[in-house]
C-alpha cells in the first residue's frame, strides 16, 4: 500500500497543479478580507516576535530568560485557549477578532512605550507575552471556526494553503526586516510598526460579515469545554495530529536560542536570516501547493513529516557553517509546512460547526502548547549543555517520539478523506446545505 494516495493530473493541468490553488479567493469576498488583514498583522507580529527575545537578550544576557518566555505564554495559552474556544461557538466570531486585535494593538503601544524610556523595565516584557497569549488563545478559535463557514467545502485544502502562505510572506519579511530594523533603528521602530499593522488589520475585519453562534451551539461553561474534550477523545484520529505536532514543537524548535546560535557561529548578522529560514521553508511549499488537494492520506503525511522536521533540525545542530544552518532550518520549515497543511485539513473537513470553536481550541493547545514548552526546554537544555547541543538533541528526540507515535496511532496512519465517516457526513451536510439555498430570482434583462 502507498504511504500516500495522490491523484495524477492530466497533462495540460500540471503547471496548475503545482501552483497555489486561488479558488477560496475567488469565491469569497470575506477571505479575501480577511486574508490580507491576517498577512498585515502577522507581517508587524514577526517584527516584535524577532524583537522581544532580542532587548530580554539585551537587558539581561541569560540564555534561560530567553527561554523563559515559553514559560510565561504558557499559562494564559492553557486556560484562554479551551476558554476561548467554548466563546467562539457561542459568540459572534467576528466580534471576538476585531476586539482581540485591538488589544493586541494596546499591547504594542506598551512595548513601544517601555522602549523609548530611558532605561527599559525587564518585566514588562514577560507581562505583554503572557497578556498577548491570552489575546491570541481567545482569537484563534474565533478564526479558525469561521474559515469553514466562509469557504466552500471543497476549497478547505486551497483555503489551508493560502493562510499559511499569509503567514509565511510575513514570518519571511518580517523577521528578515526586523533584524535589520533593530540593528540600525532600534526597537522602538520595530514595535511601532506592529502597532500599525494592528490598526490597519482592525479596519479591514470590519468590513467582514457578521458570523453569528450556530443554533446548536452550547454557552461557554466548563460543561461545553468538557464536550468539546469528549468528542476530540473519541476521533482517534484527530488526537493523533495533536499530539504529533506538540512532540516536533517541543523537543525540536530552536527558536529561542538561535541569538545564541548566531553568536556561537561568529554571524550576528545572520539572526534575522534564521528567523526567517523556517518560514521561507514553509512559504516555498505554500507556492508549490497543488499537490495537496489530491493528497488523501493525510495522517500519514503528518507523520512523514513531523519526522523530518526532526531530522533537518539535528543537521541543523550539528552543521558549523552558517549556511548549512540556514538550509536546514529552511528545509526544516517546509516539512513542518506539509505538516501544518494536512492537520489543517482533516481538522476543518471532519469537525462539526458547532463544535469547532471549542475544537479550534484545543487545536490552539496542540500547536502553541508544544511551542511554548520547546521554549523553555531548548533554553534550559542550552543553558545545561550548550547551544548546539540543545538543537541537535531535540531534533533527534523528535525523529524518536514521532516514530512511537506512530505505531501507538494506527487510526491517524489509515484515515483517508474519501472514505472517512466523519469526513464524509460533513461533507454531505455541505452539499445538502448548499442545494437547500434558492437560486436568485432571474432579472427582467435575464428573463
Amino acid at each position: 500500500m502507498p504511504l500516500v494516495t495522490v491523484d495524477s493530473p492530466t497533462p495540460p493541468s500540471r503547471l496548475r497543479a503545482v501552483l497555489p490553488d486561488l479558488a477560496p479567493w475567488h469565491a469569497s469576498a470575506d477571505f479575501r478580507k480577511l486574508w490580507l488583514a491576517g498577512l498585515i498583522s502577522s507581517f508587524g507580529s514577526f517584527l516584535t516576535f524577532v524583537a522581544l527575545p532580542v532587548q530580554i537578550k539585551e537587558l539581561t544576557g541569560s540564555v534561560a530568560a530567553v527561554g523563559a518566555i515559553g514559560a510565561v505564554e504558557l499559562v494564559p495559552l492553557i486556560v484562554f485557549g479551551l476558554y476561548g474556544g467554548a466563546l467562539a461557538d457561542a459568540l459572534d466570531k467576528r466580534k471576538l477578532i476585531l476586539w482581540t486585535e485591538a488589544g493586541q494593538a494596546v499591547l504594542s503601544a506598551a512595548l513601544l512605550v517601555n522602549a523609548l524610556l530611558p532605561s527599559p523595565a525587564v518585566w514588562p516584557l514577560f507581562a505583554v507575552a503572557a497578556l498577548s497569549s491570552a489575546l491570541v488563545s481567545v482569537q484563534r478559535p474565533a478564526l479558525d471556526a469561521l474559515w469553514p463557514r466562509i469557504v466552500a467545502h471543497d476549497h478547505l485544502p486551497a483555503a489551508g494553503s493560502l493562510n499559511a502562505l499569509r503567514w509565511q510572506v510575513g514570518g519571511v519579511a518580517g523577521p528578515a526586516l526586523a533584524g535589520v530594523v533593530v540593528a540600525y533603528a532600534g526597537l522602538g521602530w520595530a514595535y511601532g510598526a506592529d502597532l500599525l499593522t494592528f490598526a490597519a488589520s482592525v479596519l479591514l475585519t470590519l468590513g467582514i460579515a457578521p458570523s453569528p453562534a450556530s443554533h446548536e451551539a452550547a454557552k461557554p461553561s466548563l460543561r461545553a469545554i468538557a464536550e468539546g474534550a469528549r468528542y476530540a477523545w473519541s476521533r482517534k484520529e484527530l488526537l493523533g495530529t495533536y499530539v504529533i505536532d506538540i512532540a516536533a514543537m517541543l523537543f525540536a524548535l530552536p527558536l529561542a536560542v538561535l541569538p545564541f546560535l548566531a553568536d556561537e557561529l561568529d554571524a550576528p548578522w545572520s539572526l534575522g536570516l534564521m528567523y526567517s529560514a523556517v518560514p521561507a521553508g514553509a512559504m516555498l511549499v505554500s507556492l508549490t501547493s497543488g499537490w495537496t488537494s489530491r493528497v488523501h492520506r493525510h495522517g500519514r503525511v503528518v507523520v512523514l513529516a513531523a519526522a523530518l522536521w526532526g531530522l533537518a533540525i539535528a543537521a541543523a545542530g550539528v552543521s558549523r557553517d552558517v549556511w548549512l544552518v540556514l538550509l536546514f532550518l529552511t528545509l526544516g520549515g517546509a516539512a513542518d509546512m506539509v505538516s501544518g497543511i494536512f492537520r489543517g485539513v482533516m481538522w476543518n473537513q471532519t469537525i462539526p460547526d458547532e463544535l469547532r470553536g471549542r475544537l479550534a481550541g484545543i487545536e490552539l493547545l496542540s500547536y502553541s502548547v508544544g511551542p511554548q514548552l520547546g521554549q523553555t526546554y531548548v533554553g534550559g537544555v542550552a543553558a545545561w549543555k550548550g547551544v548546539r547541543t540543545s538543537v541537535w538533541s531535540g531534533g533527534l528526540l523528535c525523529v524518536g517520539a514521532v516514530g512511537l507515535l506512530a505505531l501507538c496511532l494506527p487510526k491517524l496512519m489509515s484515515y483517508d478523506a474519501r472514505t472517512n465517516e466523519h469526513a464524509v457526513r460533513l461533507r454531505e451536510q455541505r452539499a445538502a446545505a448548499a442545494a437547500a439555498v434558492p437560486a436568485p430570482s432571474p432579472t427582467p434583462a435575464e428573463s
